[in-house]
């Protein structure tokens, strides 16, 4: 008896296959056995789910969990993109997508967000929801960086980082060192106090360090290649029990498992640098990021499917969809000039919805990938020609089986193939999966889901002007200016990335007549608007393949003093590239013509500088300090198309649980609060070349509000009409309905 009751407690995941097995055949076996079925209840209530009491180890094929070889599905969600309260349904349509890991990174900028101030709550709860994905039975892929890219602001990095001394980052420099090593250590020792490492019993199986470096590396030269070691070197030494990665780092030193990132890593990537070394796919895009001003790129169900079934042909045994569920970036937390929805595209969309047939086509490859896991990581492979164009890939093994992954790479014809006496047709550019070398349970180019379509339906209009009150900013001037000198000065160096926005303030008398006077503006920052006499002259802004903002607006000069204020807006810092802590934003060149005939460079001219707004200094979005300000009523044509306006209403929150949104197609550029929280940027005014905004609708998660007496509030700078905004519930169907069609 104690044989068997041992044997169970360390295969406690088969357990409702051998409670059934008890109950058919009705066995007696007597106090001992019930004993150790009460002892085993008890441990699966407090490992909660997928464990690893054995740990975590590794070789040539798989990883080893538990002393068995796995193949794995894994499926990125950020946590600080979603809420605590979304959470548990994610992980819950994510594992009946037929995933078996959570992969997240960690973001340094939220957690540390002053240095040695840490923040692990709220959305920032990633020890709560590390939990409940191991209450769910699911893994954990713990992406630290500490620097992720991740189309994140500053690529996860604080920005107070770069007011540390002699900082570098991301090489061998010692004061980048110390902090990363430092937050590191927080992290893993976090995990650890919460036993949630596999070696410990928990779900956490993989962690990463660093974030395809080698897109920079060779910008360090040797000194690139003594931090890779050394990070390795770093994250090994924490002694987590389990293996850690590092994506896109062919170099990454042993044990250190270098992984692959993209579309097509079943055709480009060469293999993990060790014959002992699994491989491995960190990053299935399975879609692409979108910025203000482009299209969403859309990847087909079919294409992620091949590529995947591909991958798992040539020996891979670990697939992660980026992302399966993007999310929202809420607040201010997005990089250079990328939309608030994230990855909208993926199999669970910007809400949680399922997008189909992306989500069900991916189910059924994971199903019948692990119909035949057995050959797959037991069987000897081997690679037949079918023809020009076509392959077999065939594991098998005596004990365990045989499953062919037949393969055509002709994408523009369907071919007919024999294998094993057997015929087969073989779509374009598709894989067809053979049971037990024979059967075909599966084919990539083949959906059997029915496409469904998001809908947004209209709840509330806010087109009530007596219900609106609207604040407009004050114009700074350069007089009442605190801090004033003669050059143009760095913007992130003022605003310490606190606010998006930094005035430049100057006065300007002309020394003669100036006819057809124009103003000529050069910036690195993303967004410039030029008032002259507190009067708007004009806006210009960048994009992510502009870098550098040019504006030419005609002007109206007095004989006398000018007021010169340019407001500098930023829709984001980067998330990648080398010496980030060098790239400066903000105005570079400032000029007066007039009617070309004589230019007047006002660029080592006196400047006063304010930081921010002043909505944003008092924080005017939060209830407690909305009478700071005096707001006006709807008289007089105060309410529309404003730059540099706050305008403010009160809502009911809508009946039912599903998702929620705000249509901003009337606004311009701003950001928006709901009860004190930002729901992030929106930027409706920048078209893509179909003439469409990047994005209309605006997520207001669930969580975020009341049954009544709702605060919006609205900061719109160019200028737009609050009364075309709208409430909307979010919905998917597969028939047609009288609604507005997202996609």
């Amino acid at each position: 008896m104690l044989d068997v009751c041992i044997y169970i407690t360390h295969t406690h995941k088969h357990i409702r296959t051998l409670l059934s097995s008890v109950r058919e055949r009705k066995m007696e076996l007597g106090r001992g056995l019930g004993l150790c079925l009460i002892l085993l209840g008890t441990i699966l209530v407090f490992s909660g789910g997928a464990t690893a009491t054995k740990g975590v180890t590794y070789d040539g094929r798989s990883l080893i969990i538990d002393g068995q070889r796995k193949l794995l599905f894994s499926g990125s969600i950020h946590y600080p993109r979603s809420t605590p309260e979304m959470w548990p349904s994610l992980i819950k349509k994510t594992k009946e997508g037929g995933i078996d890991v959570i992969q997240t990174y960690v973001f340094w900028n939220l957690h540390e967000p002053k240095l040695g101030q840490y923040d692990f709550s709220g959305r920032n709860d990633l020890v709560k929801f590390i939990k409940e994905i191991r209450s769910q039975g699911l893994y954990v892929c713990l992406r630290i960086g500490p620097f992720i890219e991740a189309e994140w602001n500053y690529g996860g990095l604080p920005f107070w980082l770069r007011d540390v001394p002699s900082m570098v980052y991301r090489t061998d420099n010692e004061p980048f060192k110390f902090h990363m090593q430092k937050f590191t250590t927080k992290i893993v020792n976090l995990m650890k106090s919460e036993g949630l490492y596999a070696s410990q019993g928990g779900p956490i199986i993989l962690s990463q360090i660093e974030n395809e470096y080698k897109n920079v590396e060779a910008a360090f030269h040797e000194k690139g290649e003594a931090y890779v070691k050394w990070a390795g070197q770093m994250a090994v030494g924490l002694k987590t029990g389990v293996p850690w990665i590092m994506c896109k780092q062919p170099d990454a030193p042993d044990p250190v498992i270098n992984t692959c990132n993209g579309m097509t890593c079943g055709e480009t990537f060469p293999g993990p640098n060790s014959p002992n070394k699994p491989k491995m796919w960190t990053e299935d895009w399975t879609s692409f990021f979108q910025v203000y001003g482009a299209e969403p790129y859309i990847r087909s169900a079919e294409d992620i499917a091949f590529h995947a079934a591909l991958f798992i042909a040539k020996n891979g045994s670990y697939v992660n969809y980026y992302m399966y569920h993007g999310g929202t970036n809420f607040g201010r937390t997005s990089s250079s000039y990328f939309v608030t929805g994230y990855y909208d595209q993926a199999p669970l969309d910007e809400y949680g919805l399922l997008r189909q047939p992306k989500y069900g086509h991916l189910k059924e490859l994971h199903a019948a990938i692990k119909a035949s896991a057995n050959p797959l990581l037991q069987g000897k492979q081997t690679i037949l020609s079918l023809g020009p164009l076509q392959q077999a890939y065939v594991f098998e093994d005596a004990r365990s089986g045989c499953v062919a992954f037949l393969v055509n790479n002709d994408a523009a014809k369907v071919s007919q193939v024999q294998f094993r006496n057997n015929a087969y047709s073989l779509s374009p550019k598709s894989i067809g999966i053979l049971q037990n070398c024979k059967n075909l349970i599966y084919q990539t180019a083949k959906v059997n889901v029915p496409k469904n379509v998001r809908f947004t339906t209209p709840v509330q209009l806010f087109n009530v002007p007596d219900k609106w009150e609207v604040f407009r900013e004050t114009i700074p001037a350069f007089p009442g200016t605190a801090l004033k000198t003669n050059a143009l000065l760095e913007h992130t160096n003022l605003t310490k990335d606190k606010t998006d926005y930094l005035w430049y303030t100057t006065s300007f008398k002309p020394d003669s007549p100036c006819t057809n006077p124009s103003i000529y503006i050069e910036s690195s920052g993303h967004v410039v608007h030029v008032f002259v006499n507190s009067a708007l002259a004009g806006s210009g802004h960048g994009s992510r393949d502009i870098r550098v903002v040019k504006v030419q607006v005609p002007v109206s000069l007095t004989n006398g003093q000018n007021s010169i204020s340019i407001l500098s807006g930023m829709v984001g810092l980067p998330d990648s590239g080398a010496y980030m802590e060098r790239k400066s934003y903000g105005l570079t060149k400032v000029q007066i013509s007039c009617g070309g005939t004589k230019t007047i460079d006002l660029s080592r001219s006196q400047w006063g500088y304010s930081v921010g707004l002043l909505g944003e200094k008092v924080r005017l979005y939060q209830w407690k300090n909305l009478n700071r300000v005096k707001w006006s009523m709807n008289n007089a044509g105060l309410i529309n198309n404003h730059p540099l306006a706050w305008y403010k209403t009160m809502f009911d929150g809508p009946s039912g649980d599903g998702p929620v949104g705000l249509n901003m197609s009337s606004m311009g550029k701003g950001e928006m609060w709901v009860n004190g929280v930002s729901i992030g940027r929106y930027w409706v005014s920048f078209l893509t070349p179909a003439g469409r905004p990047s994005q209309s609708i605006y997520h207001i998660p669930r969580e975020f509000l009341k049954p009544s007496g709702n605060l919006l509030m609205v900061l719109e700078e160019e200028g737009g009409d609050p009364l075309g905004i709208s409430l909307n519930t979010i919905s998917v169907t597969g028939s047609n309905r009288a609604q507005s069609q997202l996609s």
